[in-house]
């Protein structure tokens, strides 16, 4: 290291609003490593500059970003520091083209999700091919382990962390006669029928490791259809108020909880639910009309200025009990199961999602699927467990099936104005106990891989659910989750997305029966696929 100095930059966002409110949070989160650097000899100096106008000191835009890598002296070392959510296709160019070590690095927060942000910006390097190392921690200045990994870091450009949980599935003789004719069919039925993803716009928040290679999905009989959110949207417009309403009458019935207020700008109106209803029905007719066997919406660059969230739609699309919709033959469109969705558009999880569908259909088991956020953890505070627990959550994509008493148990709050200017209503639910499989499929090596693993949904007082909503954000749907031989460092280590999917088994046997026989129609399908757990 020339003069022990190291570069540092920060990923933001692309929303003025959203890099304002984060950039306190950010600073101290600076401050406090630069104040450990120099206790440990090393000075950090900022790659780029707070701007006064801005007011805030994220690189917010690609073009941004490259401006200010032309300026880096490539050799040197540098640190990604995210205390928020980042946009990756921000500073990947810069770090594709940079020669001196990488490391990523996050704070440990549900509230701010650095870590959050760290994984997509990972799993994008990933993708890439750009070597990297990472660090997390909740307390900088008092973390000994944290400490003694950056001087590692520092003085030999590189970490390496424990991943012995994770093994390469070959194959497994424990699967029966039957499950193994049922991968076949499937196998085969693809092959043969070929299958239709539609993405409405691609590309969703930076998400360069959500997106795959058409190349890679024709093996297995997978072929995009890309839609737009133009079409999206002029498709609503067609949408009647007699049918908005009848969709709403149908939520309502079920008992569904929305929470409404007068003023649009900062509450939920019924209008803004109305324009969801309309959105619901226009996503089922257009995916219905071009064959798709899942749709992903992008939402967030464009639609998002223009018309309320998609997170209910998405929450019901995913659900089995959800509104019917009649296509332009006037048939129910998917009647009786849920049209698959994979949230901000993320191919990966969407992939991932369509031959789990056809695989739980074959095995009698749940077909709701969804992925959430990696959001953050920990160990519960009223002391109800002694394992460590997972906060997955999501914008509000989770189906019904997922929570706690279904509809009933299920509420709808106005998405946080600094995201979602127009608003709209979540799906907000805390997961029901059970057995869920979870897995990631990503990119490396120009290569389809899984990662794929157990875990437990458990129940947790109900002031430590509330303690970890209002850690996070209390709006959208969460879900108190277990890992199974994965620790916490082990899964930071490993994971290479934001995101992970989600499915329950009917219970621990069939939870087992299933994650095998994922993997072998993963492994079927030309996915390289890894199991996660000692």
């Amino acid at each position: 290291m020339k003069n022990k100095t190291v570069l540092l930059i920060a990923s933001g966002d692309l929303r003025l609003s959203a890099n304002q409110s984060c950039w306190a949070e950010q600073k101290a989160m600076e401050a406090d490593l630069c104040e450990l650097s120099e206790s440990m000899g090393y000075k950090i100096e900022r790659a780029h500059d707070y701007d006064a106008e801005a007011k805030h000191g994220f690189i917010s835009s690609q073009r941004q970003g490259m401006d200010i890598f032309s300026k880096v002296d490539r050799s040197q070392p540098i640190i990604v520091a995210e205390a928020v959510w980042q946009y990756s296709h921000h500073v990947l160019s810069g770090l594709i083209s940079h020669e001196g070590p990488i490391l990523t690095l996050a704070n440990w927060s549900g509230k701010w999700p650095g870590l959050v942000g760290m994984l997509n910006l990972n799993g994008s390097l990933t993708k890439a091919g750009v070597a990297y190392s990472s660090l997390w921690s909740g307390d900088f200045l008092r973390d000994a382990n944290f400490k003694a990994q950056l001087g590692r870091w520092f003085e030999h450009g590189v970490i390496e962390h424990d991943t012995s949980h994770v093994s390469a599935y070959t194959s497994n003789e424990r699967l029966s006669e039957s499950v193994e004719a049922s991968i076949d069919s499937i196998v085969e039925a693809m092959d043969k029928n070929k299958c239709i993803m539609g993405v409405f716009d691609e590309f969703c928040m930076g998400m360069y490791n959500a997106t795959i290679p058409d190349e890679l999905l024709f093996d297995m009989g997978v072929y995009k259809e890309r839609l737009s959110q133009s079409a999206l949207f002029a498709e609503m417009q067609l949408i009647s108020e007699q049918e908005a309403e009848a969709i709403y009458q149908w939520i309502l019935g079920r008992g569904f909880n929305f929470h409404f207020g007068n003023d649009t700008d900062t509450e939920l109106t019924k209008n803004q639910v109305l324009d969801q209803c309309r959105m619901y029905i226009a996503a089922c007719r257009i995916g219905d009309r071009f064959g798709c066997d899942a749709i992903g919406i992008q939402y967030q660059q464009g639609l998002k200025d223009i018309c309320p969230a998609s997170d209910l739609v998405e929450g019901m699309l995913n659900s089995s009990d959800r509104p019917p919709v009649k296509n332009d033959l006037g048939e129910v469109i998917y009647k009786g199961e849920p049209f698959t969705h994979f949230n901000e558009v993320d191919e990966c999880a969407g992939l991932d999602a369509m031959i789990t569908k056809r695989l739980h259909r074959a095995l009698g088991q749940p077909l709701e699927i969804t992925l959430h956020d990696l959001r953050w953890g920990d160990y519960d505070a009223s002391g109800s467990t002694k394992d460590y627990v997972w906060v997955f959550l999501i914008s509000g994509a989770a189906p019904v099936e997922h929570h706690t008493d279904a509809w009933k148990g299920s509420h709808g709050f106005r998405q946080p104005a600094m995201y979602f200017p127009k608003g709209g209503s979540t799906l907000h639910g805390v997961a029901k106990p059970g057995s869920i499989i979870w897995s990631r499929i990503y990119i490396e090596d120009a290569r389809l891989k899984m990662d794929i693993g157990r875990a437990e949904v458990i129940d947790l007082p109900e002031a430590e659910t509330q303690r970890r909503l209002n850690e996070t954000t209390p709006e959208w749907p969460i879900m108190h989750a277990v890992m199974q031989g994965v620790s916490r460092d082990q899964m930071m280590a490993r994971h290479k997305a934001n995101h992970l999917n989600v499915v329950y088994a009917n219970d621990e046997e069939s939870a087992e029966e299933c994650l095998l026989a994922k993997a072998e129609l993963a492994k079927r399908l030309n996915i390289e696929v890894f199991v996660c757990r000692n």
